[in-house]
């Protein structure tokens, strides 16, 4: 492909690349496409020169429509400035907020593997559940990662207020090593910075809480409710909150009226019933009054299970054996992969130092008069011998010597 197509400067559209063929990106390469929502687009990528191992990056770049209006490219930033305090290994973490060519972006570890929405979907096809441990361990990994953004405090020591509004099985990344980590806190609100409209919804309506529909002050607990949605989906592979028309599902969810996930699964017993239904109490006072709260309820009852990580790292292995297949073998060619032209410029330089002509040794001195060694006297001829041969036949020596020079 030619410069010229990849550069994507006539049609103003960032070309993708590929794990074989990578585009450059300013001091990054993009390896291909990987999401796609309605502000930003997520590519697979790497640096372009680094001094240690190379790692998968998550690129986010700002859609260009977006960028010529300057209260989205406030919203852009400002997600990456919350996103790079949010250090916790139950989220996934943003290493750089930028600007490249005139496109606002954000960079992200990449974690390879699937989204939960993805595996809930798949375990609806092949009517399969999630076993009741792996859920526990899923959704205490969720509750750590609400935790961490709940308690951030700034530089001052004061709480930024962070609350999340936007927890759904889209937003938690489950990796083939068996990672859970939180990502896209995008609308989330950090009430020392961040402002945010009373009555304005945000987020997906099937994972709000009560107060989030009726557009009522939000803070931690409407995280915990939305967190034992996820969980209550997790335990039963089905959807909570349902509805024909949009009305119909906000409803639902102002009413909140839970079954126990046993109803659906006997798997599930008492205690992680217990769990479940006051995560989701439609009465914020007799909710879970914080993640770390709701994290300690599951991490006792994880314990009882004598859960090992491994095992969420093997079940997301072989549920999508194809897919991690395809990430192996995409990852390890990305990691070395140049684009064409600098890995033909590559190759030729190469193949330069290779051919490079270098005289022989044994090229006879009459070709290079310039390098010719002075005339050697008899006894340096001597004792040259003499060095080969410790105990050479003198008198031969000098016989043979004396008929060579006659």
């Amino acid at each position: 492909m030619s410069k010229s197509k990849r550069s994507g400067s006539d049609a103003g559209k960032l070309q993708p690349g590929s794990p074989s063929d990578p585009v450059p990106f300013g001091k990054y390469y993009l390896h291909g496409l990987i999401a796609r929502g309605g502000m930003a687009e997520v590519y697979r990528a790497r640096l372009r020169v680094t001094d240690v191992d190379p790692e998968m990056l998550a690129i986010k770049v700002m859609r260009p429509q977006l960028a010529r209006e300057a209260r989205f490219v406030d919203m852009f930033n400002r997600e990456g400035q919350l996103a790079m305090l949010l250090r916790s290994k139950s989220i996934v973490r943003t290493e750089e907020v930028g600007r490249i060519e005139g496109r606002h972006y954000i960079a992200m570890e990449y974690i390879g593997g699937r989204d939960l929405t993805q595996l809930l979907r798949r375990c609806q096809e092949t009517n399969q559940r999630i076993p009741v441990p792996h859920a526990v361990y899923i959704a205490a990994r969720i509750a750590e990662g609400l935790e961490f953004a709940h308690n951030l405090q700034g530089n001052d020591g004061r709480p930024l207020n962070i609350v999340n509004r936007d927890v759904s099985p889209s937003n938690v990344r489950l990796s083939y090593d068996g990672e859970v980590k939180l990502l896209d806190f995008g609308i989330a609100q950090a009430l020392m910075k961040f402002t945010s409209e009373i009555g304005v919804l945000k987020g997906k309506f099937s994972y709000m809480s009560p107060e989030q529909i009726r557009g009522m002050p939000l803070d931690a607990r409407t995280d915990v409710f939305s967190a034992g949605i996820i969980l209550h989906e997790m335990l039963t592979t089905e959807k909570l909150f349902r509805g024909d028309t949009e009305f119909a599902l906000m409803e639902k969810v102002r009413k909140a009226d839970i079954p126990p996930p046993s109803k659906f699964n006997r798997r599930v017993n008492d205690e992680l019933d217990r769990i479940v239904l006051k995560a989701l109490a439609r009465d914020v006072n007799k909710r879970y009054q914080s993640a770390n709260e709701y994290n300690a309820d599951l991490t006792k009852l994880l314990e009882a299970y004598r859960f090992d990580t491994k095992e969420l790292r093997q079940f997301m292995r072989q549920t999508f054996r194809k897919e991690f297949a395809k990430e192996h073998e995409d990852t390890s060619t990305a990691m070395s992969s140049l684009p064409l032209e600098e890995q033909r410029a590559k190759e030729a330089a190469a193949a330069a130092e290779n051919t490079r002509e270098v005289a022989p040794e044994s090229l006879p001195a009459a070709k290079s008069p310039a390098s010719q060694p002075a005339q050697s006297t008899p006894k340096q001829v001597a004792q040259h011998v003499a060095a080969a041969d410790p105990e050479p036949e003198k008198k031969g020596f000098w016989s043979r010597f004396k008929r060579r020079k006659r």
